[in-house]
This record gives structure tokens, sequence and C-alpha cells, in this order.
């Protein structure tokens, strides 16, 4: 793959997710601009919106979507923002049928399978706050933290698994003493940004071939949202810092 030029992608997220958010602020930081931005409007999206926003708690958030493309409008560059009830085949598929899209990029969304993987040229991608294969699925920190897996952000194609695609970038986070359960998941959330940003990046240098390989195996299950019995021991271990990650 030898591209040189930044890559045409529709951007899909749930509607005012501080996880895509964050990650749109990043990838407009190096001048990768959507052609198309598709918000889920949702019951569950909003559900899943204040839940993370719970998760970040006293930490910063990047401006709402609306408030980042009236930026880019202000400078001459309109993107289409489009309003769907559910990120499936049947609402996504006509307003991107017709686009010659390279790539589909998730900014925070619920499990997409279908049509929509297989439009795009180069595939689509996803960060994912978790590092990949150890910590699959989701309140990835939480389980990081109860099972003393490091805990970082990866970046991964999307295929019909949950966070089974091949990976592009995976890192870890500095976990310091004193750091509680909302800096890990902030911190995961910005890294998922950054990551996103350096992915493409990377494509527009032609460097994708050499960095996609397969992500191996995991003895552990593709976790499900944290319980209140396993945030408790999480809180705990992070009081009391057995966490077993620490870097100082």
């Amino acid at each position: 793959m030898g591209n040189m030029v930044k890559p045409r992608f529709a951007y899909l997220l749930l509607k005012e997710h501080p996880y895509g958010r964050e990650m749109l602020r990043q990838i407009l930081s190096e001048g990768f601009i959507p052609t198309i931005v598709i918000t889920e409007d949702s019951v569950i999206g909003d559900e899943e919106r204040e839940k993370f926003l719970k998760r970040i708690e006293g930490n910063d958030i990047a401006p709402t979507i609306e408030a980042q493309l009236s930026e880019l409008s202000s400078q001459g560059i309109d993107v289409p923002h489009i309003e769907v009830p559910i990120h499936n085949s049947e609402e996504v598929m006509p307003h991107i049928r017709d686009l010659p899209l390279d790539l589909i990029v998730f900014g925070g969304t619920r499990i997409i399978r279908g049509e929509i993987l297989d439009h795009p040229s180069d595939g689509v991608v996803n960060s994912h706050p978790g590092l990949l294969p150890d910590c699959r699925g989701s309140a990835s920190p939480a389980w990081s933290v109860y099972h003393d897996i490091p805990i970082g952000s990866s970046t991964h194609f999307c295929d019909n698994g949950i966070d089974t695609g091949e990976l592009l970038l995976r890192r870890e986070v500095p976990v310091k003493r004193g750091m509680n359960y909302e800096d890990l998941c902030y911190e995961t959330l910005v890294l998922a940004g950054v990551l996103m940003k350096e992915a493409l990046m990377a494509y527009e240098e032609g460097r994708w071939d050499d960095m996609r390989h397969p992500q191996g195996h995991s003895d552990n299950p593709t976790f499900r949202n944290a319980s209140d019995e396993v945030l408790e021991v999480v809180y705990e271990k992070l009081a009391k810092q057995t966490y077993a990650h620490y870097v100082d």
C-alpha cells in the first residue's frame, strides 16, 4: 500500500459520546477530515454516553461533535452530519453506498456487522480502550485492574467478531500510584484517539501492510460490563495500590 494521500473515510459514533468527541479532535488535529459523519441517536446510545461520562468524571471532555464540525464550517469545510436510529446496514448504507470510501472509522459504536464492514476499499478500523487480545469487550480498564492485565489501548481492523480483527497499533498506559479508576478510563480514551490519529498518519504514509498483524490468542474471555462487585474490587486495589502493573 503506497498512498501518500489522506484517506476518504466515514466516521461513525454514538451521539456526542465523549470517546468519539476525543477521537475526532485527535484526527482533525492532523488534517484527517471525514467525508461524512454518521451519528447513532438512540436510547442505548444515550445510556452508553452517560455511562462513559461517569467513568471519566473529573477529566476534560473534548468539544462536542457539532462544535468541531461548526469550526470546520467556519473554515469553509462542510462535512455532512447524518443521524440514524441505529448503525446497521439498512440505516447506514444508503448514506455511504455511492461514496468512494477508503475507510470507515469507528469512534465509539455498538457492535457493527454485515455490509458496512465490506464497503470501504481498505477496511474498517476501530480503537479499543484495552490491550488486545488480552482485554476484549466492555469496561476494559476495570477488567484490567481486576485481573492484573496491563492497561492500554489498541487500534485494529473490524471483522464480524468482537475486537478480534488484525492489529495496527497497541500501546500501554503508564499507570502511576494514586491514579483512580476515572483517570484510567480517561487515559485509555485519549490514547485510543491518539492511536487512531497515528494509524491514519501511517495509512497516509503507506505503512499499513507492514504494521497489520493477527492479534494472537488470549486465555481471557470477551468481557462484559463490570458489575458493582467487580468495580468494588477495582476501587479497593487502586486505593491500596495492589494493582500489579504500576510504573513507579
